[in-house]
């Protein structure tokens, strides 16, 4: 899960492409170990004993109930949760009774872009990659919406994950582009991640202290208006 540079050997590096991209293999090796050992700290800092994470989740869902409209149906790509994520599945069984498509996110081939399936709450469920649990069957579908875990987030909205680059590859590729939300604990923003080619910003970050921020989509991430809602 920590391939951020997808592997290669140091004297041919320079001449791989990482999902289309030149890299120079020193900034990339550099980027890794830096976000490697922030993704260590941030996972670690995350294990809240029972009480403080019941009531972190249950400001998330709060933060989600303000945050999304769920009036109209719309296609809402959610996630299982993994390495002490927050367990937002009581508001995607929410949404879902409310008759919104829910999707979750499958790994089909190792290094290629998430096939985002529909999900519910009679769906069969199988472990797929990292033993995550995932639908057995179901449609393939483009979100409107994405639910992403945050392992860490930095100043210019790109997120730090679990290191496989899963979801940058997937929502690059998407048309129309959703409103990518990433959601977390609070304490895991950083200066920056130092954002390679291949990275892709979210439009938005909530956090389970109150936090959202939304990013200006007219504009580059350099120059992205923060807006900071603190309903704490």
């Amino acid at each position: 899960m920590d391939d951020e540079t997808n592997g290669g050997t140091t004297p041919c590096f320079a001449h791989l492409l990482v999902d289309g991209h030149l890299i120079d293999p020193d900034t990339a090796r550099d980027v890794a170990r830096f976000r490697r050992a922030e993704r260590a700290r941030l996972i670690a800092a995350r294990a809240l004993a029972s009480g403080d994470r019941d009531k972190a989740t249950s400001s998330l869902i709060e933060g989600l109930d303000r945050t999304v409209a769920l009036e109209t149906r719309m296609t809402i790509a959610m996630y299982w949760p993994i390495r002490g994520e927050p367990d937002l599945r009581p508001w995607m069984h929410h949404a879902h009774a409310a008759g919104h498509r829910i999707l979750l996110p499958v790994i089909t081939e190792e290094h290629a872009p998430l096939e985002f399936r529909t999900w519910s709450l009679n769906s069969r469920m199988i472990h797929g990659f990292w033993n995550i649990l995932v639908p057995a069957e179901g449609e393939t579908l483009v979100p409107e919406l994405v639910i992403a875990p945050l392992v860490g987030f930095d100043d210019d909205f790109y997120r730090l994950g679990n290191g496989g680059g899963y979801y940058d590859r997937t929502l690059v590729r998407l048309d129309p582009q959703p409103r990518v939300i990433g959601v977390g604990f609070s304490g895991c923003r950083l200066p920056s991640i130092f954002p390679m080619p291949w990275d892709v910003p979210m439009t938005e970050i909530l956090l389970s202290d109150g936090t959202h921020l939304k990013r200006q989509l007219s504009a580059p991430p350099r120059q992205a208006v923060q807006e900071e809602d603190q309903d704490k």
